[in-house]
């Protein structure tokens, strides 16, 4: 990292492109809805139009030293209903998080190297044909050539700047597609930009080492870059992602989607790792931002040179890189359905749920299941009448069918607005005249299954304590949770303690594979409205918080107000064990049908990475998770007293950054039911 790129990273961090943002008057935002909504058009129009006055109405700003540009000026932006018009529309259906397109990759690689005329050319002979939906192509030209026109007010930026050269590159690029790396890391900011004013979110990076290594060795080759200077270029663009990501909120701020992809194979499946993969590591690393979010794919034959290389990434406290297990997700995904080739090809959409870029509009964060609470509901209300084990194993089998019966049968009728310029940067949507908001090749669904650890736990307590050694009563159990274990001490001590935990106890193993197997099974052929299956997941979203607040006490000794653990991870109650014997609990065979994602997210405490031979164990932990089958996993180095005193004294720490539940944000700008959530978790002290 030169000055120039200090320079700009400290804007970022001081926050003062903030100071660009000037909202608009309340006359000019009345003005601009009803320019959106004149006519009452179908909403394919309104959104396009609400794009074009979006960047009709952007400010250029290129800033002293930046050879990247675009920045946000307006912070918010008129919508296209007209009050009271979205509740109408929506009445009757199902709405996704905000109704909009969010969570898919897009075909970057496509339009980096062709650029978007090739795309309207696609509309217009559609139209021409007589195909499709007019109105929607329509809109979909009209998003072609709003960010057309706005690419070129940043054309004639950069040559003010004293940039003509890379003006003209723009505004090629733009046309026909990238020639450069600089040109091709300068569209991608512009589509990017582009997509997060149309209004759709969380939108992914994809497999970026695998689109942007042709345009960088290209320029290697010729000598039109070397590496101190590629290298520099790929800072800068780094940094763009957090110019306005204060503005791209999720659940939490920093839940925001910009999830970049790393390594893995190619189409033949030989390993694709090139030498930008490794100067993403190197950025990221350098410049300590929560955005872009790392994620690399590794299999079995990963060296472990990898592996160490990123535990310097995981030291930093960023939360990433997390990994992805090919040689698990690959056949995992196909057994789905997906085809070998678009499998291979997998990226992570805003957090870790599997997805294909350009051609799936699957959603794979539309619901999730409790399945700590499923196998609690048969404990309570079936255990006094199972006289054997397998017969209780049963019916929480049941309990969890019923559960994923209740949420599929929640999200039916699904209505999501259209993305006329989200469209545009997917495959096929032109050439079939149909918006993306209504599906692609794939339109899969995704549950997330929470309190996967807690679940199993329970299990193995009741089996340990009321079938094999007959220490305590069906009654005696049942009513100790109901009290909350109010004086229960004994028993409380010892299903908290000595029955078996996942993560812990060999015992725990088997239960762990028949509960993988019963959630994929509750699932299985299950079909949604559009034609697509419903993924089982061992993910939790944030609703690892919800479910938690109405669980009550559970058999595994967890009280009422103790929280769940994040994603595929160990109970919070679990404290007595060593991060090898987590891995080997958490590396299951059966997480392959249950491949919707959900990484095992473990804390460390950031002691470990004190001198090489914790940097070296840590990378070998992550070797062994992968080789035993493991199929994701996420690190986060932390400091227990340093996360109290930040909770405790928020502006001595505003750049401290944890992992939440599948990204990476700011501790102090989490809600407090996060950040105690964060603290609970066991910080392991040594690997």
């Amino acid at each position: 990292m030169n000055d120039r790129i200090k320079e700009l990273r400290d804007r970022i961090n001081s926050d003062a492109y903030h100071s660009l943002r000037k909202p608009l008057s309340p006359e000019r935002f009345s003005e601009l809805l009803d320019r959106i909504t004149e006519g009452r058009p179908p909403l394919a129009i309104r959104a396009a139009r609400r794009l074009r006055l979006f960047l009709e109405e952007e400010r250029v700003v290129v800033s002293d030293g930046e050879r990247i540009v675009a920045v946000r000026t307006i912070p918010e932006f008129p919508d296209i209903y007209l009050p009271g018009e979205k509740e109408q529309i929506f009445d009757g259906h199902y709405m996704h998080e905000q109704g909009r397109v969010c969570n898919i990759s897009s075909d970057f690689a496509g339009v980096i190297a062709s650029g978007l005329l090739a795309r309207r050319a696609a509309a217009e002979k559609t139209l021409s044909e007589g195909r499709g939906d007019a109105y929607f192509l329509n809109a979909a030209i009209e998003c072609i050539d709003a960010v057309i026109a706005f690419a070129d007010r940043y054309a004639e930026g950069l040559k003010d700047s004293g940039q003509p050269e890379a003006g003209d590159d723009l505004s090629k690029a733009v046309r026909h597609g990238a020639t450069g790396f600089r040109s091709a890391l300068q569209l991608f900011r512009i589509l990017h930009f582009s997509l997060w004013a149309s209004n759709v979110y969380h939108n992914t990076v994809g497999r970026f080492d695998q689109y942007m290594w042709p345009y960088l060795k290209a320029d290697l080759d010729s000598g039109t870059l070397n590496k101190e200077s590629a290298q520099e270029l790929l800072e800068e663009f780094f940094l763009t992602f957090n110019k306005d990501a204060d503005l791209y909120n999720g659940m939490q701020q920093g839940d925001n989607g910009q999830s970049m992809m790393l390594g893995g194979c190619d189409s033949e499946g030989k390993p694709s790792a090139n030498p930008l993969t490794e100067m993403c590591l190197d950025a990221s690393l350098v410049l300590r931002q929560i955005d872009p979010k790392i994620n690399l794919r590794v299999n079995a034959g990963t060296p472990l040179s990898v592996y160490e290389k990123c535990t310097e990434l995981t030291k930093q406290g960023l939360g990433f890189p997390q990994y992805a297990n090919d040689d698990v997700v690959i056949p995992g995904l196909i057994a789905l359905g997906y085809a070998p080739e678009d499998a291979i090809n997998y990226t992570v959409a805003a957090c870790w749920e599997f997805i294909i870029p350009a051609i799936a509009m699957d959603i794979p964060n539309i619901g999730a299941v409790s399945l700590a609470g499923a196998v609690k509901d048969a404990i309570v209300k079936k255990l006094k009448d199972c006289d054997t084990f397998d017969k209780l194993l049963d019916e929480a089998g049941r309990s969890i069918k019923a559960a994923a019966d209740e949420q599929a049968e929640r999200i039916k009728n699904l209505f999501i607005e259209p993305a006329p310029w989200q469209s545009v940067l997917m495959s096929g949507c032109l050439e079939n005249g149909q918006d993306i908001s209504l599906g692609a090749k794939y339109n899969n669904y995704g549950f997330h299954g929470t309190g996967f650890a807690n679940a199993v736990d329970q299990l193995a307590a009741v089996k340990a304590m009321i079938y094999d050694d007959k220490k305590t009563t069906p009654d005696e159990l049942i009513s100790a949770m109901e009290r909350n274990f109010d004086g229960d001490t004994v028993l409380l001590h010892e299903l908290r303690e000595d029955t078996p935990k996942l993560g812990r106890d060999e015992e725990a193993e088997p239960l762990a594979d028949w509960l993988l197997d019963a959630w994929s099974g509750a699932l299985s052929g299950m079909r949604n409205e559009r034609g697509g299956i419903i993924r089982a997941g061992t993910g939790s979203a944030m609703y690892y918080l919800w479910h938690a607040d109405n669980l009550g006490a559970t058999a595994d000794g967890r009280r009422a107000n103790e929280q769940l653990p994040a994603n595929f991870s160990p109970s919070l109650n679990m404290t007595d064990s060593h991060p090898l014997s987590v891995v080997e609990g958490f590396a299951r065979p059966g997480v392959k049908k249950t491949i919707n994602g959900g990484p095992l997210t473990l804390e460390l405490d950031n002691t470990v990475f004190r001198n090489s031979d914790g940097l070296t164990k840590t990378a070998q932990l992550v070797r062994t998770f992968v080789q035993l089958g493991g199929h994701q996993l996420q690190l986060n180095a932390v400091s227990r007293e340093t996360l109290l005193d930040a909770q405790a004294h928020p502006e001595n720490h505003r750049g401290l950054i944890v992992r939440v539940w599948g990204w990476s944000g700011h501790f102090v700008q989490l809600d407090k039911a996060y950040q105690d959530q964060i603290i609970a978790r066991t910080a392991y002290m040594n690997v």
